[in-house]
């Protein structure tokens, strides 16, 4: 959809969008999880997020989280009379299966639903952005296994290029690093990053990575999500 179009749904202007990620990642009851959704969106967060291994485990079934996360949001927003998200993750073994988990947070009237697009394939994933935008979703995108493809220096593919990748191929918001937090990154490649993603015309800038001048024409940008460790200890 793009960043616009993204805060016209939320309602939410002129300011970053917070939020946070449901820990302990696994071993919650559906039931439970809801309740720390709850907790976090009332407490005035924008989102809450699955964690990317937090699936359909068989203590939390993927439909039951579902129906957890979204009474969690419908209660948390008619407290604050804000507009609220949580990116349920439809990554699933097949195209047809993360459907199937889409259509039925669509049912639910969720706004957003998650995916990881490195694990899910590009195909899978432009699958997946093509259903949300005809169908009113936000994608929220998971760069889980990033760091098998990217972190080594001698071989693999650049972030700046997978990042590039996503934006062509779907997606409203994306992890792109930070400069702080467990999973620091160096500064100037991050901005670089978040140009690239965010940005309709990105100049040259060797400092940053970019080594050719970008023109994104048209192509809607996509938020990109400071991720990775930040916390208030």
């Amino acid at each position: 959809h793009g960043i616009q179009v993204e805060r016209d749904k939320l309602n939410k202007y002129g300011r970053p969008l917070l939020g946070c990620t449901i820990k302990p990642k696994l071993g919650l009851s559906a039931k439970n999880y809801g309740r720390a959704v709850y907790e976090c969106l009332r407490g005035g967060l924008d989102f809450t997020k699955d964690d990317e291994n937090v699936n359909s485990q068989p203590f939390m079934r993927w439909r039951d989280r579902f129906l957890f996360c979204a009474e969690a949001l419908y209660k948390a927003q008619a407290e604050t009379g804000e507009i609220k998200g949580h990116y349920l993750n439809a990554t699933a073994g097949t195209c047809e299966e993360m459907l199937k988990r889409a259509h039925a947070a669509r049912e639910l009237g969720t706004p957003i639903v998650m995916h990881d697009y490195l694990t899910g394939g590009f195909t899978a994933n432009t699958t997946l952005a093509h259903y949300c935008r005809d169908n009113g979703l936000l994608l929220h995108i998971h760069r889980a296994m990033h760091a098998v493809i990217d972190r080594q220096k001698n071989h693999g593919m650049h972030f700046r290029v997978l990042a590039k990748a996503l934006r062509m191929s779907g997606g409203d918001h994306v992890h792109a690093g930070t400069v702080v937090g467990k999973l620091e990154g160096e500064r100037e490649m991050t901005l670089g990053f978040v140009d690239l993603l965010r940005d309709d015309f990105i100049e040259k800038d060797r400092s940053r990575g970019v080594f050719f001048t970008q023109d994104w024409v048209s192509m809607p940008g996509v938020i990109p999500v400071a991720s990775g460790g930040i916390h208030v200890w």
